[in-house]
């Protein structure tokens, strides 16, 4: 059974102590990958709030680019963005697909692609802290750990081949070869578990449950949070912390949960995490530890 580690009051030092609860340390490079946030976005994490996590762990923040239109799928876009919300002020930036070609990770075991195509700048770092903002998501029902390894680690080629179950890497034609939803879902378990076998579990997880909109951070027009915010959860087991969190909107007594779970449900998010535990990313049985 996973340990997940929850603490309610949401600030920065407690950002800190939840981690340190993992007793985990992360060797070697360390590649910190957050959401940069669309512009416009005013629900994402900001630079300033996951700071102190950052300098601790030495880490390098990452992201790739989108495969939408936006500020994020050109990456002189996406550098001037991340310059825009603060996030070059404090760190080093990778866009891990900036240039050249992309790293392919095989997936043997994958329901719906058998290869990742990611950032090759991955192949630069020794671990990964994945720093996630729980919230909904327009296409994937909710955003959390899975979503971060996954769509949040692959290049922009590599999103497309998510979002079209390994049809195509072209964003200009990736709207007319979407997958069916579950292939979709599937799809996304399948390229985090790439990154997880690349990093041979050299990965933590933090997730944190505020600004709570059923809109993704990758919305430049967002609606506001609808739930109070809950805690921050800390794990080493991406489906375990994502199971975690499910399970506190559906046990809290907001009222705003049920606008929550009716983006979730629409759109059968909860079957990533299923489909993550029958190819091994994790587990659904966990310990919910509050401290």
């Amino acid at each position: 059974m996973s340990k997940v580690y929850f603490i309610k009051e949401i600030n920065e030092t407690n950002l800190v102590k939840i981690f340190e609860k993992l007793s985990f340390e992360l060797k070697g490079k360390v590649a910190v990958k957050v959401h940069s946030g669309e512009k416009g976005n005013q629900n994402f994490l900001h630079p300033e709030f996951v700071r102190p996590l950052v300098e601790k762990v030495n880490g390098t923040i990452v992201e790739c680019n989108t495969a939408y239109g936006g500020e994020r799928n050109e990456t002189k876009k996406h550098q001037e963005l991340m310059d825009y919300h603060g996030w070059t002020k404090y760190f080093d930036v990778d866009i891990m697909d900036a240039e050249g070609e992309d790293l392919v990770l095989q997936i043997p075991n994958g329901k719906q692609i058998k290869q990742n195509y990611v950032g090759k700048n991955l192949q630069n770092y020794d671990s990964m802290l994945v720093i996630s903002h729980f919230k909904g998501h327009p296409m994937g029902g909710y955003g959390g750990a899975i979503k971060q390894l996954s769509i949040g680690c692959a290049s922009s080629a590599g999103k497309s081949y998510i979002h079209s179950a390994g049809k195509v890497t072209d964003q200009n034609i990736l709207w007319s070869n979407i997958a069916k939803q579950n292939d979709f879902l599937e799809a996304m378990a399948d390229s985090a578990l790439s990154i997880v076998d690349y990093f041979k579990g050299n990965i933590a997880y933090v997730n944190i449950m505020c600004n709570m909109s059923v809109d993704c951070d990758c919305c430049s027009v967002a609606e506001d949070p609808c739930m109070k915010d809950i805690g921050i959860l800390a794990s080493l087991d991406p489906v375990a912390i994502d199971k975690a969190c499910i399970d506190l909107v559906y046990n809290s007594e907001d009222p705003g949960k049920e606008h929550f779970l009716e983006r979730v449900t629409s759109r059968n998010g909860t079957h990533t995490i299923d489909a993550s535990t029958e190819i091994g990313l994790g587990s659904k049985e966990y310990e919910l530890i509050e401290i």
